[in-house]
């Protein structure tokens, strides 16, 4: 492993945070600048009624605006806190890499959900963003904050 390779994986560690402490704190410039202009941002193996696929930056951001208003009584958590723990990253050229990074969602009853996310990474002007990310969720809460979210945030 080169200089190069550490500190490329240490740009993609903090991509990562980033995105998941701006998304957290609903900080929308913030966690729209964690992608490219064409990036996939979309959930798989959950209920069709949870389903989501946003292309590009611009439909991202129309999401976290909905999602900041409110619209529809999001969810019923006074706060989120994602966990990341285990994160696996490999780098394929200068300018790609992938990821699989394990997390949890904490709200008020506790453990409200977890997954883990798919990535594809590329450099862009000297940049780490994500260009496709793949949310996928493992397990719920039955009395999850967030079972019926995504739903009303679409």
């Amino acid at each position: 492993m080169t200089l190069d390779d550490l500190l490329a994986r240490e740009a993609l560690r903090d991509l990562v945070a980033r995105y998941t402490t701006a998304g957290d704190r609903l900080r929308i410039e913030e966690f729209v600048s964690c992608f490219t202009e064409d990036a996939v941002l979309e959930s798989e193996r959950v209920a069709a009624d949870r389903l989501f696929r946003y292309e590009g930056r611009e439909a991202i951001r129309a999401w976290q605006e909905r999602w900041r208003a409110g619209e529809g009584d999001t969810h019923g958590a006074t706060f989120v806190r994602h966990h990341l723990s285990t994160s696996k990253i490999d780098l394929l050229g200068p300018a790609t890499a992938q990821g699989r990074t394990y997390w949890v969602a904490w709200t008020d009853i506790g453990p409200d959900h977890a997954g883990y996310y798919l990535d594809a990474f590329r450099r862009e002007g000297g940049e780490w963003l994500i260009a496709h990310r793949r949310v996928r969720m493992d397990w719920e809460s039955p009395q999850s904050l967030f079972r019926t979210a995504v739903g009303r945030s679409a």
